[in-house]
This record gives structure tokens, C-alpha cells and sequence, in this order.
């Protein structure tokens, strides 16, 4: 089936924690500035092949943008990606008030925990409607 070119965003397959979804977060939350390869490696902590092999991979996947100077930046238009990184924002915010005791595999009630992760996609979908 064919469709629009100008609106067709393909799926994105992100992981948070890796290194392309820490990239795509950062020049996503930094949507006003454009980052040097080097300059990516030094604030995400990340090594040099894995920040320029990644940069590469997601700049001819579309997306990311680069000027001719090389710096590499977020696009305006897509929004599946400001979605994301919003919402790994908003995870963030909530793990952050919390106090997490213990290892994930002490004492876990399966029930409370599958009541929270209900919760939080609901909230995530609330937030994409809007």
C-alpha cells in the first residue's frame, strides 16, 4: 500500500540503555543544538567507534539530522521520536521520587508489580493522546 512520503514515519525500534536510545534522548532533549561526535562521547560517557558508528546508522535511517559541519542534531518533524524520549523523561521523573530497597529479586509481589507497570501505560498513553 503506498504512502505519503512526508508523513510516514517508519517504526522505531528503541531500548532504553543503549547506546542509540541514549543518543536519540540527548539530541532530542537538546532539540535547539547541534553535537559533535566527540562532543556525544564526552556527556554519554560512550566510546568513540560506538558514538560514530551509531551517529552514521541513525543519520541515514532518518532519524537524526547533520549539518555540513558535522553536527549531528534532532528533526522537528519527528514526532515519534519526541514522544519517546518524552516518555522515557516522564519514566525517569517517577523512579526518581521513589526509594527502590533490595535487589528486583527480593521480596517482589508479582501482583503489585504488574498493577504498577498497568498504571504507567496507562499514563503513557494518556500523554499521547493529548
Amino acid at each position: 500500500m503506498p504512502v505519503h512520503l512526508d508523513t510516514h514515519e517508519p517504526d522505531v525500534e528503541l531500548t532504553p540503555g543503549t547506546a542509540k536510545s541514549d543518543i536519540i534522548a540527548f539530541l532530542y532533549d537538546n532539540t535547539e543544538l547541534g553535537f559533535k561526535p566527540k562532543e556525544l562521547e564526552d556527556h554519554l560517557e560512550l566510546p568513540h567507534g560506538t558514538v560514530t558508528t551509531t551517529l552514521t546508522r541513525l543519520y541515514n535511517d532518518g532519524f537524526i539530522g547533520k549539518t555540513r559541519d558535522s553536527h549531528y542534531h534532532a528533526l522537528d518533524h519527528r514526532e515519534d521520536l519526541h514522544r519517546y524520549v518524552a516518555s522515557l523523561d516522564q519514566l525517569e521523573r517517577i523512579f526518581e521520587d521513589k526509594e527502590y530497597v533490595g535487589t528486583p529479586t527480593e521480596d517482589v509481589d508479582e501482583d503489585e508489580l504488574d498493577a504498577e507497570i498497568t498504571e504507567l501505560e496507562a499514563e503513557l498513553d494518556d500523554e499521547h493522546r493529548e
